[in-house]
């Protein structure tokens, strides 16, 4: 990379780091505003408020980021063409993809450390935040669902008429086994409780009923140790779950729901999603910024950054759109979470056809 290179990169990523810093700044602000009263409610101590903060702005740059290069890129870009520095480097013989390379290269670079943080670092600093959010924010937390199913295994299924979070008691339970589709056992139990010493489930007044072919067998009893493929943090609170999550983690965790047949399993399909399409979108945004930005235009700076900003409400818009009908099932979540990233590279490649070169 020689020194043209380094002056246009050193000034995008100079930029994108002043950015950050600002958006971060105002979001701070506003978040600390609206959450002062349950901080002086809860009778928080600096060092408190100060650890919630700890996770919580790393959490905000990871979700500004494509956004804040974008704009990087644009007031970047913009400056360069209105002190007619673009012209300059054009008429030295230079292609235009020679300009896009360097702001290549930065995207590439904050596309990686995206990656890398979102994928292994912030869901780490996020079980700390959102365990505050849970205890102090959104106050305490009942699991009130009635008549939950869950399927244990492949041929299990578990029932609880309700649960009570706060003892780890389960009422009036039912635990089905099939065989190819045919009810092979029955057990039917008051309560099932969770033991913390043992690690186990404990059935109180407890009846299993066994089919054969030739019949039936029935047994009874008041106490029952049992192992299932269900635990107390599965009736926990599951707010902001999935952003607790390690790419890993995440991966484990909805293999485990699929093998349950949960419903709620696109949010957290929606979530992986995400962290792999982030990267590309930060890249995919800068390109697009220097195309946008780089026409030098009579009304001036101001003018293309103000186009620059529409742009990235139209992708802000979008991809709200599309993850709400992911979220509520009228779209496949891969397809949702790629959709903008697709409209906008043909964008891309249009305005790039259009752009003097």
């Amino acid at each position: 990379m020689n020194i043209l290179n380094q002056y246009i990169l050193k000034k995008f990523l100079k930029t994108f780091l002043f950015v950050v810093g600002i958006m971060v700044l105002v979001v701070v602000v506003i978040d600390f505003t609206e959450k002062n009263h349950k901080f002086i409610q809860n009778r928080l101590s600096t060092n408190d408020i100060l650890g919630y903060y700890y996770g919580f702005i790393p959490y905000i740059i990871s979700l500004v980021t494509p956004i804040t290069a974008f704009i990087a890129t644009v007031y970047v870009t913009a400056q360069l063409s209105q002190r007619s520095e673009l012209i300059a480097i054009l008429s030295s013989g230079k292609s235009f993809i020679y300009i896009i390379k360097s702001f290549f290269v930065g995207s590439l670079i904050i596309a990686i450390l995206s990656f890398i943080l979102n994928g292994w670092l912030i869901p780490h600093l996020n079980k700390d935040r959102v365990a505050f959010e849970v205890m102090y924010i959104k106050g305490p937390y009942f699991f009130s669902d009635k008549n939950v199913h869950f399927k244990i295994d492949e041929d299990s299924y578990l029932y609880l008429e309700r649960y009570d979070n706060n003892m780890d008691i389960g009422y009036n339970v039912t635990i089905e086994n099939f065989d190819n589709n045919k009810l092979k056992a029955k057990l039917f139990a008051r309560q099932i409780i969770w033991k913390n010493d043992i690690d186990k489930w404990r059935l109180k007044s407890w009846r299993i009923r066994e089919l054969y072919e030739n019949g039936e067998k029935i047994n009874s009893g008041f106490e029952l140790d049992t192992t299932l493929l269900v635990n107390p943090s599965d009736f926990d609170n599951n707010y902001r779950l999935s952003e607790t999550f390690t790419i890993n983690e995440l991966n484990d965790f909805i293999n485990l729901q699929q093998l349950r047949g949960a419903d709620d399993i696109d949010l957290y399909k929606i979530e992986k999603y995400m962290r792999y399409a982030q990267p590309f979108t930060v890249i995919l945004l800068v390109i697009l910024g220097v195309v946008i930005a780089s026409r030098k235009s009579r009304q001036g700076k101001g003018y293309l950054i103000a186009l620059g900003f529409s742009f990235a409400f139209a992708f802000i818009i979008s991809f709200v759109m599309s993850r709400a009908f992911a979220e509520n099932g009228s779209l496949n979540p891969l397809l949702a979470i790629w959709l903008p990233n697709i409209i906008f590279s043909f964008i891309t490649l249009y305005m790039y056809k259009l752009t003097p070169k």
